[in-house]
This record gives structure tokens, sequence and C-alpha cells, in this order.
């Protein structure tokens, strides 16, 4: 897909799209996020190691969706991943509802302590979806957020998730879900190839299928626990945990 093309199907149908989009955030339901602790462990295991999992990105991090952190992605990624290892895994979710790349920098990086890792996920790009940013800039404000993440917990492994796919949301109307797709797509395709230039990056899409009504929450427009789940054994698969005990 042509970086640009997003953009040149937008521009004759903006006045649509903007009433479409207003629209869309009047009816559709505000839930909030994920209520109870952002940090917690699988198991004790006095006797083994116990991986490390972070997780930095938008809503489905912040655990909108879902009732506790617990079953939202981070959650649930840590139990896939204490199943497929067989060590305990001790979890950080580190989120914001309604971020973008570029606002995590400022705001959620200084969040993530300055202690080592095995595994980091970074997951944004809805946010960016919805604000048409350009791809360079997402680009930059992604590799910006990859290096400032990495400095602080220094992951043996970094998953990179990739943009959801916004294209299939049921919350969209036509053509506004269309658009949005095509945009979602051009990110998703700049996060992969940018993955695929970093050491230690794993690319991940999101596992989820959208038009599996089970899979996303009430609004229409974020994971549900069981949307989670799913996701969260896509990137538990693609790690290399025989590496990392």
């Amino acid at each position: 897909m042509r970086h640009w093309l997003p953009e040149m199907v937008a521009v004759p149908l903006l006045p649509l799209l903007v009433v479409q989009g207003r629209r869309t955030r009047r009816v559709t339901p505000r839930l909030p996020e994920a209520q109870g602790p952002t940090q917690g462990c699988t198991h004790a295991d006095a006797d083994g190691r116990t991986l490390r999992l972070l997780t930095v990105g938008e809503s489905p991090v912040a655990g909108v969706g879902v009732d506790t952190h617990e079953s939202g992605i981070t959650g649930q990624l840590a139990r896939a991943l204490a199943e497929r290892s067989g060590m305990p895994v001790a979890w950080h979710a580190i989120g914001r509802n309604g971020a973008t790349a570029r606002e995590a920098l400022v705001e959620l990086v200084p969040l993530v302590p300055r202690a080592p890792v095995d595994i980091a996920m970074i997951a944004f790009g809805v946010n960016d979806t919805t604000e048409f940013r350009p791809v360079h800039r997402w680009r930059h404000d992604l590799a910006a957020l990859i290096e400032a993440v990495t400095a602080r917990a220094q992951p043996r492994c970094l998953i990179l998730a990739g943009v959801p796919e916004v294209g299939r949301l049921p919350a969209l109307p036509q053509p506004l879900r269309a658009v949005m797709g095509m945009k979602a797509r051009a990110l998703d395709m700049v996060t992969r190839r940018l993955a695929a230039t970093l050491p230690g990056t794993i690319y991940v899409p999101v596992g989820m299928d959208p038009d599996r009504p089970d899979h996303i929450a009430s609004d229409g427009y974020h994971p549900s626990a069981a949307g989670c789940a799913v996701w969260a054994q896509v990137v538990a698969q693609a790690c290399r945990l025989s590496e990392l005990r």
C-alpha cells in the first residue's frame, strides 16, 4: 500500500468522515481503564527464576474493555508465558487510554522502572491512526519510544505489537471504517518494517478476531477479556522462551 493512499481517499470524504467521527464518539460507550493493581505475579516459586514482563501501550494495556489488569492483555500474557515456560512471570502494565506514541514518550516512559526485564511489549497505533499521524512521523515517534523504553528496561526480548485492524471494528460506520482501516494498515506496515531492522525485536500482530463478538468489548472498539486471551497466546507463541531461561 502507498503510504499516502489513505490521505488521498480521505480528502474528498472529509466532511462525511468528520460527521461520522463525531457521532461515533458521541454514541460509543466510554469504558473505564481496568481497576486494581497494575503489577502482579502469576505464582510464587522460591527455587526457580522469575520471568519479568513489562507492557507499555495505549488503551488495551491500560485495561479498557476488561475489569482488571489480570484479565487484560498484560495479565493474560503473563499467564500464557508462565504456561509455556513453566516459570512464574512477574508483570507490570504501563498504559494510558488515548495515548499516541508521541505522548507516551512524555507521559509513560518516565513511569518505566530502570530495571532489566526479560520481555517488553510496546503496543500503540490506534490513536495514531485516528489522528491520521503521517507515516514518517509515526516511524520517528515509534523508534524514539522503543529506544527510550529499551534504555530503561533493557529487555532481552522486545515485542512490537502490530497496529490493530481498525477497519474491522464494529463501532465504526462506513466509510469511516474503511478509511481508518487503510490508515491502520499503512502504519502497521511501517511498524513491521521497523521491527525487522532492530535486533532482538519481534513484530507480532494483534491476534484477536474483530469479527467475533466475544473478542470485542461492549463498546465495539476495545478487546474483551476473551480477545486479550487470544492475543496473549499469539504473543507468547512468538517469544523465544528457550533463549530466556
